[in-house]
């Protein structure tokens, strides 16, 4: 099956900020991004279906998606996918009236105006995202990720390229803790990789249930799983459910980019960040993501 068809975000949108900060580098070999078009395999009802999506305009902004699989899919199922995962139905006025007279925030705002809150298509990838990120760099974590996504993921070949689905949850359940060892993960995040790929096949309505509980509620299930803390559960607030009022506290690069904008004079630890943050309720995640571009800016990841 291949088709084409448009999507229309609400006004401003820009595709390359938002999806710089779903992908957060460029060596992440699942979201792909070519300075143009956004490239990434979903698995829909079992099929493996390839997704491009390009951006028209800017300011009455159009989003062109390619489609291609080897059988029917609904364009339904695919656009709500991808519309989840680019928050292109965000209305974001209120938080830039809420910014507009901030003196340190502002800048950024302005500089990345029409980024939206990017969003994992499924809790399994943003807990797989946050554990393979835990304690260690960014880099680092989606380095490990990237060889998960190749031992075990549906693949594409192309003629210049390997594109890779992101790993399902049956797909880790069926390693070993060896098998996760060899590819990088240590022996703890192994077996809470393990626990939740069996808790999310063998629990299936009670993680989708999250979707309409609390963040307190969420926090205190996901907490109950051996290698889930409280920045795993936050991460998986924001990026894995779109609670954008969530500001991550514990996360270290994010206490760091706070330390900069604000020229603070230490690092603020949990309860300062959240301190800091009460100010921009209920858009802080948004904040998390606008500090999250300046930082790869700054990286020059973004030119």
């Amino acid at each position: 099956m291949k088709t084409t068809f448009s999507l229309h975000p609400v006004a401003p949108f820009q595709l390359e900020y938002t999806v710089l900060a779903l992908r957060r580098r460029s060596k992440n070999n699942v979201d792909l991004w070519d300075g143009h078009r956004y490239t990434r395999l979903l698995v829909i009802e079992n099929v493996l279906v390839k997704v491009v999506v390009e951006q028209k305009e800017i300011n009455k902004p159009e989003l062109l998606l390619s489609i291609d699989s080897q059988n029917e899919v609904s364009q339904n199922q695919i656009a709500s996918q991808i519309e989840k995962m680019l928050g292109i139905k965000w209305d974001l006025n209120d938080f830039y009236h809420l910014t507009q007279h901030d003196a340190q925030l502002n800048p950024l705002v302005v500089q990345f105006k029409g980024v939206k809150p990017p969003r994992f298509p499924s809790l399994f990838e943003a807990l797989v995202n946050a554990v393979s990120c835990q304690q260690i760099s960014l880099d680092a974590g989606l380095h490990i990720q990237n060889r998960l996504a190749e031992f075990l993921s549906m693949r594409i070949k192309e003629k210049e390229r390997i594109l890779y689905a992101f790993p399902r949850p049956e797909e880790v359940a069926h390693c070993t803790v060896s098998d996760l060892k060899k590819i990088g993960y240590s022996t703890h995040k192994s077996e809470t990789l393990r626990q939740l790929a069996v808790a999310i096949m063998e629990e299936e309505s009670s993680f989708g249930s999250l979707e309409n509980k609390a963040n307190g509620e969420v926090i205190d299930f996901l907490c109950r799983f051996k290698g889930i803390g409280r920045w795993t559960a936050e991460y998986v607030l924001l990026r894995g459910l779109g609670r954008i009022e969530t500001f991550p506290g514990d996360d270290i690069g994010a206490q760091n980019n706070l330390y900069q904008l604000l020229h603070l004079d230490k690092k603020p630890d949990y309860k300062k960040t959240a301190e800091i943050t009460a100010k921009w309720h209920p858009y802080a995640g948004l904040v998390y993501f606008h500090l999250l571009l300046q930082r790869l800016y700054d990286k020059r990841i973004l030119k």
